[in-house]
Formats: structure tokens, sequence, C-alpha cells
């Protein structure tokens, strides 16, 4: 296990964030130790905006044999394939592209999704092709000091969110997908990719508003005028007005007051995750 006083900008997509003490546990006993006073749990820092202050927590990330685990390969005639154990701490980008070259369906609506897999349990990470809750087989939590595996059907997945039990930790998941040939795949990562293509390439935190019924976030942003909208560094992107990049040297706050500023005119539900407190 490792203990060290960071900056949380080195670990954010945003690289926006102030100091924390992280620890990087690599084993169920650093788990437990970790666990033993207030904290946070840190993925791929995707989705996230942390105050310029940083939090007074521990902030704990995932490694060891928690960041472990590939798909296997699937028996030749399955109609399903049921993964072995994946570490939480895994990335999402990986294992989408371990699918494709195994020939396994299920995961091509997340390509291009910065997470963890534990994060996107946690937020049920998708986008409108599809959600991981939709093949998810179960999900192994550390909660209240033990290690329990639940259903799918127990953590109250919706769109964007779960109800995992508060200060439960994902730590691996296992995942019901389905052989299918690589054409197949392949054309759905296209139109999965497709769409992607109006994204910022500029350092964001992702989507920053959850779509309303009905209709997309980003195109109220652009109808109300407010791509290119800055303040300090922050700028809401000219590419799809539903991100807020980072243009070089932004500050939390400097993102907040935008994020604050676009809620005040359109009401819409921020999708981030905030950490500290922000003005």
């Amino acid at each position: 296990m490792k203990i060290e006083r960071r900056n949380l900008a080195e670990f954010t997509t945003l690289a926006v964030g102030g100091p924390a003490e992280v620890w990087t546990v690599e084993t169920p006993a650093d788990l437990v130790e970790a666990t033993a006073a207030p904290y946070r749990v840190l993925g791929n820092g995707s989705n996230l905006l942390v105050a310029d202050g940083g939090v007074p927590e521990r902030v704990i990330r995932l490694g060891g044999v928690f960041a472990r685990g590939t798909l296997g390969r699937p028996r030749a005639g399955a109609t399903y394939h049921l993964t072995p154990w994946i570490g939480a701490g895994v990335l999402l980008p990986g294992l989408v592209q371990e699918a494709a070259r195994l020939g396994l369906s299920g995961l091509e609506p997340l390509l291009g999704i910065p997470a963890s897999v534990g994060g996107a349990v946690r937020m049920n990470a998708g986008t409108r092709f599809g959600e991981l809750a939709d093949v998810l087989e179960a999900v192994e939590l550390f909660h209240d000091g033990a290690f329990h595996v639940l259903d799918p059907g127990e953590l109250g997945f919706g769109y964007r969110t779960s109800r995992l039990p508060q200060g439960a930790i994902v730590t691996r998941v296992r995942l019901r997908l389905t052989p299918a040939p690589a054409a197949a795949i392949e054309a759905r990562m296209a139109e999965v990719d497709a769409a992607r293509k109006g994204q910022p390439k500029r350092k964001s935190a992702g989507c920053a508003f959850k779509n309303p019924p009905g209709d997309a976030a980003g195109r109220l942003i652009d109808a109300a005028g407010f791509k290119g909208l800055r303040v300090g560094g922050a700028m809401v992107s000219h590419e799809h007005g539903n991100f807020v990049v980072n243009t070089g040297g932004a500050r939390a706050a400097d993102v907040w007051k935008l994020v604050k500023r676009i809620q005040e005119e359109l009401g819409l539900e921020l999708e981030w995750e905030v950490w500290g407190e922000l003005p």
C-alpha cells in the first residue's frame, strides 16, 4: 500500500483539484486499514470535479488485486459468456477493446468512456446506445468491513445513477456478454464512435449535465448561446455544449461558476460528482 499527499488534479480528467492524502490499496487487508477513517474512492477521475482546496478525507485508489482481471475466452457454441471476476480498478476502455478482440458483444455502447470499472458501476456509465447495467451479472462490494456479492437488481440502477449503500466500495464485477461475429461488433463500435466525433479533445470531465426527458442538454446549452462562454481557464466547449473544458490553467472555481451559470438559466441536473467546498 502506498500513502502520499498529492494534488487530485493529477488524477482527474479535467486536471483540476487540490490536495488530499491518497491511499493506493492493493490487498483486502489494505482496504480494511484504509477505510478505518473517513474516505472517498477515486476511480479514473472522470465525471468528477474536485475543489481547489482538495478534501480532508482519505482518497482511496484501487490497485493490486483490485486492478486485475480479463474477460476470458468464450466457449465455442455458447449462447452467452459469463466472465471471470474483474477488478473495479480495471479501466473500461481496455475491456471494450478486449471484448471486441474476443468476439464478445455487449460493451460496444461504452466505447470511449474513460472510467474505471468501479466508477462505471457507481454511475451506471453509458451512452444512448446502452449502459453498463445492461451486462452486469454480479457486483462485489466492500461495505461495513466485509465483502458482499449482490445481484445488479439490488443496486437500483437508473439513468447515470445507482443506489449503492452509503460508503460501499465496488471491488469486483462479473459481466454477461454475448458471442457475436466480428463484423457485427465492429459495425456497432463504429456507430458509437461516430456519435462521439463531435466531442472535444481538450481536458474535460465528460458530459456535465444529464439529459432532461425528451431532450439533450447539449442542444439546450447551444440554443441558449453558452458555447464558448469562459471563466478563467474554463470554457463551454465550441464542439459540444455539454462539455466544460480546461483550456489551460483552469481552477475548479472557474469550472463551478460556468456550471452554476448554466444551471441558473436552464435548470439542468449536474451529472458530475463534486468533492469539497466550492464557492
